[in-house]
């Protein structure tokens, strides 16, 4: 096994998982579960573990020398060259309470940045994938982000107003009211509506690496900036604060209102 994924074995590979995946999750959706509260007080079910441990045992039989950062299951190779992140169930509260709008992410970094990104959506049947310096999809189709580039233009999400502390949610709706529309809920599906150029900010904290990395391969690979809300790049270091904008035009505005 070559220690380096060629992309199409890459994606070839994030395709499994996202199927493992899947075939957990969608099994129990919308069925009786018992819910778990985790430490940091967000839910997990038996189908968040299941999916996971799927996964992982994936990447173990193909790509056993590759770093794992997971949700549900902890880390393992870190510092490889290459590690993959994994969200089995992004928007579990989403998932118990039987929205769709619930996904599974995966992004695989390679030196510390992310080479890819997908955010697929199982109820939905939409698989949005994005390569660095292959564009992205949706289900095989190209995808862009939108040319917006002021906030007076913009149509802003953000998952939900609890997600902030007091003065990022000061910061938070400052910037929101000023666009030309704000909207909560979608979880990780807001940022990709945002690859498909139907919006063209999101806005969140408190987030981890799992949350991010995924979306984050696919924004960039889509043409927009994702970063946080300092404009750094995004990393397994990073503090959850992230800022993803269409237009490197409307992402400088956005920071500066949240950053006065």
């Amino acid at each position: 096994m070559s220690s380096t994924a060629s992309p199409q074995d890459a994606l070839r590979i994030a395709n499994a998982l996202a199927d493992a995946a899947a075939a957990h999750s969608l099994r129990l959706f919308r069925t009786p579960l018992e819910v778990i509260t985790k430490a940091d007080e967000s839910p997990v079910t038996m189908a968040d573990r299941a999916a996971e441990a799927a996964m992982r045992e994936i990447l173990g039989s193909e790509r056993p020398a590759d770093g794992i950062f997971g949700e549900e299951h902890g880390v393992a190779r870190v510092d490889a060259e290459a590690v993959w992140v994994l969200d089995p169930i992004d928007g579990t509260r989403s998932f118990i309470t039987g929205s769709p709008l619930w996904g599974t992410l995966i992004g695989l970094l390679r030196g510390g940045r992310v080479e890819l990104g997908m955010v697929d959506m199982p109820v939905l049947g939409e698989r949005w994938v994005g390569q660095a310096g292959l564009g992205a999809q949706r289900n095989g189709q190209p995808v862009r982000v939108s040319a917006c580039d002021s906030v007076v233009a913009a149509r802003i999400f953000t998952t939900s107003p609890d997600i902030f502390g007091p003065a990022d949610w000061d910061a938070f709706d400052r910037l929101s009211r000023r666009c030309a529309m704000r909207r909560f809920g979608g979880d990780c599906y807001s940022y990709a509506q945002l690859a498909g150029g139907t919006i063209d900010l999101v806005v969140e904290t408190g987030l981890q690496p799992y949350d991010y990395l995924g979306p984050a391969g696919l924004i960039e690979a889509a043409g927009g900036v994702i970063t946080d809300w300092e404009g750094r790049p995004l990393g397994l270091a990073s503090n959850g604060r992230v800022v993803a904008a269409a237009t490197p035009a409307l992402h400088r505005e956005a920071l500066a209102i949240l950053n006065p």
